[in-house]
C-alpha cells in the first residue's frame, strides 16, 4: 500500500500561513470525513445492499455519478478501501450502462434504490471515476472482475475518447478535434468546471498507450480554455460555455455564475498544488477572490452574471463558495488570500437539505489546502 503518493511530490499545508498546524488539519479532515460517511443526521452516505452503498444528493434525494465518484475519491485519499468498494459496487450494479449508444458510461442519476432517473451520462462523473480507480490501483492494487481498478479505469477512458468508434451511434465525452470535455456527449458545448487538467496529466501516464498523447493535449487545451472562458475583470466562469468560451444559459437560469461554476477555483487550486503555477489561471482566481470579497458576508452571496451583476436569486451553495475561495488561496496573488483561508477554516460544514454539494467541495478544499490530497499514481 502506498502511503504518501507520488515519490518526490510535495503537498504543502497552505493553512500554515494562518497558523494552523498539520495536526489540526488532519483532525479536521478526519472529522469532516466521519461526518459525511457516518453521521446519522448530517452525513449523506448510505448502505444499500450487503455489499454496496451510495452518496445521496440531499437536495434532490438521488445518487449521482458526480457524488458517487467524489465519494470514491474521498475514500482512496482516506485509505478506506471498504467504503470505496461499496460505492463502486453500487455504481456498477445500478448505474453502469451495458448497452445502447451510451454503453460503457454510467447513468448520471438513479434513485437511492438504484432505479434510473436518467439513461445518459454526465462526463464529470466518468473522469472522477477513472481517476479514483487509477489511484485505488496504485494504493491498494487491483483484484479481479469489477475490482480490477486499473482495467476498469482504462475502459472508462477508452469509451470517453473512442465511443464513436466503439459503439454504433455513440458519442465521445471529449471533442476529438479540440480535446475539450463536453457538457454531455450529445452536445457540442462544454462546462468549465468539468476541466481537470491535473487529472489528464495522470491519464497521460496510465491510460491506453495509444491515447496518452490525447490526454497530454487535453491538459494543455483545458488550461487555455479555463483561462479564456473566465471573465477578465471578475474572474467568474460560466456554468456552461461554447468552445470559444462564450457563456451558454440553460435550464431556465438567466445567470451564468452558479453552482457548477464554483468548482473552477477548486480545480485551479489542485492543478497548482500538483503541477505548479500557471500564470493565466492564477490571474483568474486572483480576480475572483478580489471580486467575491466585496460580496461578503456569506448570506449576501447571489447568482451572478459574469460581469458581477447580482441577481435576486440567492446562492444555492454559499458554503461551497467560501470553500473554493479558500482553496483559491493556493494559486492566488490577491491581498485577500489569507482572509479567505481564515474564513474557510472558521466556516463549519453545511447542515440541512442542501449539504451534499457544499460539503463535498468543502472536503476536497480542506484536503488540498491541508496538504493531504495526494496523487498516488
Amino acid at each position: 500500500m502506498r502511503e504518501g503518493g507520488v515519490p518526490g511530490a510535495e503537498y504543502p499545508n497552505v493553512f500554515a500561513r494562518i497558523g494552523v498546524s498539520d495536526r489540526q488539519v488532519k483532525e479536521k479532515i478526519r472529522a469532516c470525513f466521519d461526518t459525511i460517511f457516518f453521521d446519522p443526521e448530517d452525513g449523506f452516505y448510505h448502505d444499500v445492499d450487503a455489499d454496496s452503498g451510495c452518496m445521496e444528493d440531499t437536495g434532490n434525494h438521488d445518487a449521482r455519478t458526480e457524488g458517487m465518484s467524489y465519494g470514491m475519491m474521498m475514500c482512496v485519499q482516506m485509505d478506506r478501501q471498504d467504503l470505496f468498494d461499496r460505492l463502486w459496487q453500487f455504481s456498477m450494479r445500478y448505474m453502469y450502462l451495458p448497452e445502447g449508444v451510451h454503453q460503457g458510461y454510467f447513468a448520471w442519476s438513479v434513485g437511492l434504490d438504484g432505479r434510473h432517473n436518467a439513461e445518459g451520462p454526465a462526463p464529470d462523473g466518468e473522469e472522477y471515476y477513472a481517476m479514483a480507480l487509477l489511484m485505488a490501483d496504485a494504493r491498494w492494487g487491483s483484484r479481479d472482475g469489477i475490482f480490477d481498478y486499473a482495467g476498469q479505469a482504462r475502459a472508462i477512458l477508452r469509451h470517453c475518447v473512442h465511443q464513436h468508434e466503439l459503439v454504433p451511434g455513440g458519442g465521445p465525452m471529449w471533442n476529438p478535434q479540440n480535446h475539450l470535455i463536453k457538457f454531455v456527449p450529445g452536445m457540442e458545448i462544454s462546462d468549465p468546471s468539468y476541466h481537470l487538467p491535473h487529472f489528464y496529466e495522470l491519464f497521460a501516464l496510465h491510460a491506453d498507450e495509444q491515447d496518452r498523447a490525447f490526454w497530454r493535449e487535453a491538459a494543455r487545451a483545458s488550461r487555455e480554455y479555463v483561462a479564456m472562458s473566465a471573465h477578465p475583470v471578475t474572474g467568474m466562469s460560466p456554468e456552461y460555455a461554447q468552445y470559444d468560451g462564450t457563456p451558454v444559459l440553460m435550464f431556465g437560469k438567466p445567470y451564468a455564475y452558479y453552482s457548477d461554476a464554483y468548482r473552477v477555483a477548486m480545480n485551479i487550486a489542485l492543478d497548482t498544488i500538483w503541477n505548479g503555477r500557471n500564470e493565466a489561471l492564477s490571474a483568474v482566481v486572483t480576480r475572483l477572490q478580489d471580486f467575491m470579497a466585496g460580496e461578503l458576508p456569506m448570506e449576501n452571496l447571489r447568482a451572478y452574471d459574469l460581469d458581477g451583476t447580482a441577481h435576486d436569486e440567492p446562492a444555492m451553495h454559499p458554503t461551497a463558495i467560501v470553500a473554493v475561495m479558500g482553496a483559491a488561496s493556493a494559486a492566488s496573488d490577491s491581498a485577500r488570500a489569507d482572509m479567505w483561508l481564515r474564513l474557510f477554516w472558521e466556516t463549519p460544514l453545511r447542515r440541512g437539505p442542501r449539504r451534499y454539494y457544499d460539503n463535498c467541495l468543502y472536503f476536497f478544499c480542506l484536503l488540498m489546502l491541508g496538504g493531504q490530497y495526494r496523487m498516488f499514481c
